[in-house]
């Protein structure tokens, strides 16, 4: 179809449907049922639910289940961060934007049916499909992101960032409850026992993923029309890499925001990740239901994170976007020393309630302060946005690294809350060194 203008109303709401597409997998994959499902496969328990045995065989090693994972998921995120600076500055070179953006969309969705068949029999390609479905969110979120530049204007990018997320938060919670409900009522559905609905899930991401995605492909423009692509198209993408990041270097107010999103993100992005193995491991659940309180902390992050990005959007309309980051960089520095010490069910749904205000904030604006960032008129925003995207990655990596190696030395992942504070007083250290220039709409 002929490219909308940008702006339109019908185009923003195409852009922000992805979220509602993809944040099925960083909900049901990435937090909430598959980290249980692996630590019910990984985990050997007596009749009073402590842990005996928590140790994984895999490639002639062995592993504490919560550092494998960490690792894979670590070896992931910088495969990302090696390819995606690459990939953007070829999209940007050659225009095909949206083709990149499906390729990896497809790739993660089908990644997810494919965890259908993980079992510890064949481990390595239960893990192999987590790996891919990683990589293919993540790598898809480049080139989505990098669209928002190109579809909204700057007085637009807060709101429709906020929009986006929102959706996400929303969308992946009703397929939450639609798996949680297979899940808890599997006998009424006529299933032996959790694992077939369980398993279902992560088919159910994958077709989730893949149709709901189709409405934003149909509107979202091919990319900004560029050079043929030739047997070069290599050293293209590296050329336009270079080109961006001698501008990026150049620009003090980008670059020392870049930096501090580095830092609080790391933090940010590990502490989603791992919320699930915490507290299937460091609460004392009693007689109650883990699996059952895991899951309704989830859902209770996610939905006040709803509440978060767009309570951020208004609040940076009136204070500025660097001004709201700084605030929120103190919330979290104050959830992370309390989450130190908490020990019981309790605790954690308070710690949930306050990590999904902040987290919806944080992500949301974040986005959109650097779109703003961004000077006017660029087109290569996919380049761009791919150094957003590798601050994000290899931070992720160094913080799943760190969360998996005090797992390994001291036996209990509650230390690592000692690396997250460091990296958000970092963080909120190098924001106040951001330039004071307004951004474009402030």
């Amino acid at each position: 179809m002929e490219n909308l203008p940008k702006g339109d109303k019908k185009l923003l709401n195409a852009w922000a449907f992805y979220d509602w597409a993809n944040s099925v997998y960083s909900l049901v994959i990435a937090s909430a049922v598959f980290p249980i499902f692996y630590g019910a496969l990984t985990v050997v328990r007596d009749d009073d639910g402590k842990i005996i045995n928590d140790t994984v065989h895999f490639l002639g090693f062995d592993f504490n289940n919560d550092t494998l994972i960490s690792y894979v998921t670590a070896a992931a995120f910088l495969m990302v961060s090696i390819l995606s600076p690459l990939l953007s500055g070829i999209a940007d070179y050659s225009g095909e934007k949206k083709g990149f953006m499906k390729f990896f969309c497809y790739l993660g969705a089908l990644s997810c049916i494919g965890l259908f068949w993980f079992d510890m029999t064949y481990l390595w390609f239960g893990l192999l499909c987590y790996f891919l479905a990683l990589i293919g969110f993540w790598a898809s979120l480049v080139f989505y992101n990098s669209y928002l530049p190109d579809i909204a204007f700057p007085e637009q990018q807060d709101r429709i960032s906020a929009k986006g997320f929102s959706m996400g938060y929303l969308g992946s919670v009703i397929l939450l409850v639609i798996c949680l409900v297979m899940i808890l009522f599997y006998d009424t559905f006529g299933f032996e026992s959790e694992d077939l609905p369980t398993r279902l899930s992560f088919v159910l991401t994958g077709l989730w993923w893949i149709g709901f995605s189709q409405y934003t492909y149909y509107y979202l423009p091919k990319g900004n029309t560029r050079q043929k692509v030739t047997k070069n198209v290599l050293f293209n993408g590296f050329r336009e890499l270079r080109k961006i990041f001698t501008k990026i270097k150049a620009n003090k107010s980008l670059r020392t925001y870049l930096s501090a999103f580095f830092m609080y993100s790391m933090a940010v992005q590990t502490i989603m990740l791992v919320a699930v193995y915490f507290g299937i491991e460091e609460l004392d659940w009693g007689t109650s239901d883990s699996t059952i309180g895991l899951i309704v902390s989830i859902l209770l992050i996610q939905l006040v994170a709803i509440l978060g990005a767009w309570g951020a959007a208004k609040i940076s309309a009136r204070f500025g976007n660097i001004q709201t980051l700084i605030v929120i960089n103190i919330v979290w520095v104050c959830i992370c020393v309390y989450a130190y010490t908490i020990t019981s069910p309790m605790q954690f749904y308070i710690t949930a309630a306050f990590v999904g205000l902040v987290m919806g904030g944080v992500q949301s604006l974040s986005r959109s302060t650097y779109s703003k960032m961004i000077p006017e008129g660029e087109k290569d925003t996919a380049s761009y946005f791919s150094f957003y995207d590798v601050s994000e990655k290899i931070g992720i990596v160094i913080g799943m690294s760190s969360y998996g190696f005090v797992a390994q030395l001291t036996g209990s992942i509650r230390y690592a809350i000692l690396f997250f504070i460091v990296f958000f007083i970092a963080g909120l250290v190098l924001l106040f060194f951001v330039p004071r220039k307004r951004l474009r709409t402030e």
